[in-house]
């Protein structure tokens, strides 16, 4: 039997090509985004295991709690008499102690700091004299030494056009400061940087931009010969201050990297459920070609039963022809994700996501996942269409227009069909609004009731194709006549093979409408928000959306006349109630730019803060049980404890609020926070929004340049660009599976042209032209690309429908982005138009006569 699939495929090649594309596109996802993380995770390890090359012990500062909201909570310092401390111990060879930031903006020719693309901006001291744990080599030039003298990195050196000798801007913490570039710098053995950019300074220089004078970040220690790391960190521990930690440099490593590893991971299992929509997509356009061919080949299976095969022989040269394609398929797909890796990351770093590279890699898990799993997705979607190839009586090799019999649960197929629907429609409303259950078992529910629900409709789609046909095929129709006429009737004669052509564009379609549907929602509830609670006229933000900037450039337009109220709003980290939440820091003159709707205090709540006092959303004070006059005990980063009462609470609008979840006066906040950073600070003019009054505000903060002023709408807009960005990368993902689809609709297509070449014979015969029989196959194909369409819609605006609700209590409301969805049908017809390219070819092409003899 492996002789006859081999010839089964040879014959068929386009076909099986065609078919194997839809498993090549699905695995090539999972291969590239493999690649692309383990080569993200490779270059992250290879900085951090350089950071601390010929290093045996190191000393750094520890926090009092983990960061898990966003905003970054400062590793305390410690005071440099530990490296002196160090320094005397017996079995210490050397030891020496830096300072590092990571707001250290370098700032581009053009006045404006240099696009990380998401990753920090860094900056390390370095001693010119003892190069031994330095991770960096030069370029050009020398390091540097004395005050402002400064050392870059190769790629911001190269992309701005700086070289040695230049003048270049510095941003840290306070206005820009010019600093002369010594010398230039780069990482061995690191393959990309990403965006990431960093500076070098001299110690002495570097604590004091980085405002740690007296102070260390950490200490390196390499030990003398024959001491063991475990007793030189127990020689180490007596000596450190309570908020120190020393461990041995692969755990330092291993810690450092905890920052990145869990959005590294968050990537790869996204990037891999995109790949499984698309090769659960496959799927459907697997099972479907091969019901097809199946129902075209009774007469070669009833021959082949004549002759003596069994029904286990029939079914085996079906599975086998599967398993060839599945896996030829795979290992070109395995091969491909190497090409794909690199347009993957070519996406992330246009939505502002650019991270760090080390050499490619390409591991053996990498080849067995996926050459396993498309192996097995092709194998599991052929069984059913071999199952039916079983079915053929040896009888039809002899009549002529045999039809495959039948199976004997068919009659139960409606009911069955009902019954998966409705089990689909339990389970994802059962995610979505069942708030007892715990979160995993709510997330398995609606994520396995998403999936039976994608098979629940393409069972019932059926009953629809004929109504649906109708409708969709009115103006094929009335603009394509007798073309259109007959396309219609074609794309309804088999509703369950127009149902399955369909339901594979179904499935992509109805996630990219959820996405969309939700991200309006989004934006919709966020501009709500902004619209309810930004009353001031100005706000000053850094370049970079969501991400803080420092106080200090607010506090420059205090008391400049173009400023009436200037309101910071700080961000920062607490441990409060159990575990970390964000927290903010206000003045008293918050009411004059924010509208807060109390509901227990009033506008006179930010002025009363003081050193003792807090307010927090009425949400956030129900669910943990908190009253007006509750003690809370907040936990700072540096370990120091407050215990902060309770003056107000407010009602938060639906799409959030510039606020963590406990809010204090900024001489708090101050207080306990060495580098304090602004979320944003809102800014009142005597007369209001006018180019002027821009212009004078642009001129007060000049010397930031991370600054950028707005007004609301303005705010809005920007604040915006990184959802649409996130949202067209998720189109992007999501096209893939609309890629699948409409070679599923070429399938189809190829083989019901194959299977009508008499009827299209006999077509040409009665007079219809080449060009009319191409109208007939393109308008058939927009049909069925149009009942995917809608389909598709309604799946996916009832699945928004529902999360969104599930979801209204975080402030996401339903909105439905009408000219979005317009777009969407306009996309089905086009793919419909590119799948009817080949096969309408093919049908006009056919000899009349030798279409007439075919059988």
């Amino acid at each position: 039997m492996l002789a006859v699939a081999l010839r089964g495929l040879a014959k068929r090649k386009f076909r099986a090509s065609l078919t194997a594309l839809a498993v090549v596109l699905g695995v090539a996802m999972i291969s590239g985004t493999y690649v692309l993380t383990d080569t993200i995770n490779n270059g992250f390890d290879t900085i951090l295991s350089q950071s601390y090359k010929n290093s045996d012990v190191i000393i750094s500062g520890k926090a009092a709690f983990e960061n898990n909201n966003g905003n970054g909570v400062e590793t305390p310092t410690f005071p440099d008499s530990v490296l002196t401390k160090v320094k005397t111990l017996p079995d210490v060879a050397v030891a020496q102690g830096s300072v590092s930031s990571d707001k250290v903006r370098l700032v581009g020719k053009d006045g404006k700091v240099i696009d990380t693309g998401g990753a920090p901006p860094l900056g390390f001291s370095v001693d010119a004299k003892d190069q031994r744990f330095n991770p960096t080599t030069l370029v050009d030039g020398t390091w540097p030494t004395g005050p402002s003298q400064i050392a870059i990195d190769q790629k911001s050196a190269n992309n701005q056009g700086y070289k040695v000798g230049d003048t270049i801007g510095v941003e840290v913490n306070g206005p820009v400061q010019p600093f002369r570039i010594l010398g230039v710098v780069k990482f061995s053995s690191v393959g990309s940087l990403g965006g990431l950019t960093f500076a070098l300074f001299s110690p002495k220089t570097a604590q004091k931009l980085f405002g740690k004078v007296g102070r260390l970040d950490i200490i390196r220690i390499q030990s003398k010969s024959g001491v063991s790391t475990k007793k030189l960190v127990a020689e180490i521990k007596p000596l450190l201050p309570a908020n120190t930690v020393v461990r041995n440099a692969q755990a330092q490593a291993k810690e450092d990297k905890k920052s990145v590893g869990g959005f590294i991971s968050f990537l790869r299992y996204a990037l891999l459920a995109f790949a499984g929509v698309a090769l659960f997509v496959g799927s459907f356009v697997i099972a479907n070609t091969l019901s097809i061919t199946i129902a075209q080949r009774t007469r070669e299976f009833a021959t082949l039963r004549t002759i003596g095969a069994s029904r286990r022989q029939v079914l085996w040269s079906v599975v086998l022809e599967a398993l060839i394609v599945g896996l030829v398929a795979s290992v070109i797909g395995l091969f491909l994700g190497l090409g794909l890796a690199k347009v993957l990351n070519s996406l992330f770093v246009k939505i502002g996501i650019d991270l760090p590279q080390g050499s490619t890699v390409f591991a053996a898990r990498t080849i067995i996942v996926s050459i396993l799993v498309g192996t097995l997705i092709t194998l599991f979607a052929s069984l059913r269409p071999a199952r039916r190839a079983t079915r053929v009586p040896p009888i039809a090799a002899v009549r002529e227009g045999s039809v495959l019999p039948e199976s004997r649960w068919a009659k139960y197929g409606p009911v069955t069909a009902l019954i998966v629907l409705l089990v689909a429609i339990a389970l994802v409303s059962i995610g979505s609004f069942a708030s007892g259950l715990a979160t995993a078992p709510r997330l398995l529910a609606l994520g396995g009731g998403v999936l039976v629900l994608f098979f629940g409709v393409s069972m019932n789609a059926a009953k629809v194709v004929r109504p649906l046909a109708n409708v969709l095929g009115w103006p094929a129709r009335e603009i394509g006549g007798a073309p259109g006429i007959l396309a219609r009737d074609n794309a309804s004669r088999n509703p369950a093979r127009t149902a399955s052509t369909a339901s594979a564009l179904m499935i992509g379609l109805a996630l990219v409408t959820f996405v969309a549907i939700f991200g309006q929602g989004l934006r919709a509830s966020f501009e709500d928000a902004v619209n309810k609670l930004f009353i001031a006229d100005y706000a000053l933000t850094s370049t970079g959306s969501f991400v803080p900037i420092s106080a200090s450039a607010g506090n420059a337009l205090v008391g400049k006349p173009g400023a009436s109220v200037v309101s910071p709003i700080r961000a920062g980290s607490a441990k409060f109630n159990g575990s970390s939440h964000d927290i903010s820091g206000v003045q008293a003159n918050l009411p004059a730019v924010i509208h807060l709707d109390w509901k227990h205090g009033d506008n006179s709540v930010p002025g009363r803060l003081g050193n003792r006092g807090f307010f927090t959303s009425s949400k956030y004070a129900k669910k943990h049980g908190l009253r007006v006059g509750s003690l809370v005990p907040v936990q700072f980063p540096t370990g120091e404890k407050v215990k902060v009462r309770l003056l107000g609470t407010y009602e938060e609008p639906k799409g959030g609020s510039p606020f963590g979840d406990a809010v204090v006066s900024t001489a708090l906040f101050d207080k306990h926070f060495a580098h304090p950073q602004d979320q944003m600070v809102l800014i009142n003019t005597p007369d209001g929004v006018s180019d002027a009054n821009t212009a004078t505000l642009e001129d007060d903060v000049r010397n930031f340049a991370d600054a950028k002023i707005q007004t609301r709408d303005e705010f809005k807009k920007n604040t915006e660009k990184p959802i649409n960005k996130l949202l067209n990368l998720l189109y992007v993902l999501l096209a893939l599976s609309v890629v699948v689809s409409l070679f599923g609709i070429v399938n189809t297509l190829v083989l019901t042209v194959f299977e009508r070449t008499r009827e299209l014979g006999m077509l040409r015969a009665v007079g219809m032209t080449r060009n009319q029989v191409r109208m007939m196959i393109r308008y058939e194909s927009i049909v069925t690309s149009l009942m995917g369409a809608a389909l598709g819609i309604v799946v996916g605006t009832f699945l928004a429908v529902l999360v969104i609700h599930a979801l209204s209590s975080q402030g996401i409301v339903f909105s439905f982005p009408g000219l979005t969805i317009v777009y969407f049908v306009l996309a089905a017809i086009v793919v419909g138009i590119l799948a009817a390219i080949l096969p309408a070819r093919r049908a006009a092409r056919l000899n009349v006569l030798e279409a007439l003899q075919y059988e």
